[in-house]
């Protein structure tokens, strides 16, 4: 769900992950239609270290 929020809908993919000023960040850069593809690139990528993230946390917590 997450992964099509980013393709679709980059900045509200930001806020569904934390990162609420990067979300608007991503907001203004959305605004533009040559800026859409980087956002929606940048959205993705921020999804993948998320996810990354929360796979080392639950490694270190099950030691």
């Amino acid at each position: 769900m997450r992964l099509l929020l980013a393709i679709f809908l980059p900045f509200v993919a930001f806020f569904t992950i934390g990162r609420p000023f990067a979300g608007l960040i991503c907001l203004v850069l959305q605004i533009t239609l040559i800026g859409w593809l980087p956002a929606a690139i940048w959205a993705v990528y921020a999804l993948g270290q998320y996810k990354t993230d929360k796979k080392i946390e639950k490694a270190l917590r099950s030691r």
